[in-house]
């Protein structure tokens, strides 16, 4: 079965993507893909310069779970690890670069 395609701005009203979903407080994890919104991009030169968005029905879509005490835990452990440099153990207070692989002063 194809999906039927729609230009930028031209989807049917009552369609979400992905995005929309969550703002909605939907998640588009049990949701049925209907559709495709397709535009021209120079950021997709590599796929033929079309990027693609799929579009879901809201009705078929479940609510997001909520962030319970445990989950919050999960993600500040999470994000911790991430502000961490290896070479010198201290919180940067921001994301480590990943070309860098240290916090900058160590990476200087």
């Amino acid at each position: 079965m194809t999906l039927p395609v729609y230009r930028y701005h031209l989807a049917p009203d009552g369609l979400m993507t992905r995005r929309q979903l969550h703002a909605a407080g939907l998640s588009a994890c049990r949701a049925e893909v209907v559709a495709e919104l397709r535009w021209r991009s120079k950021k997709a030169r590599h796929v033929g310069g079309w990027r693609v968005a799929y579009l879901y029905d809201p009705a078929t879509a479940r609510p997001l779970r909520p962030m319970t005490p445990g989950r919050w835990r999960s993600h500040a452990a999470m994000m911790r690890a991430r502000r961490t440099c290896p070479a010198c153990r201290t919180d940067a207070g921001y994301v480590i670069p990943t070309s860098l692989g240290t916090c900058v002063p160590c990476a200087a």
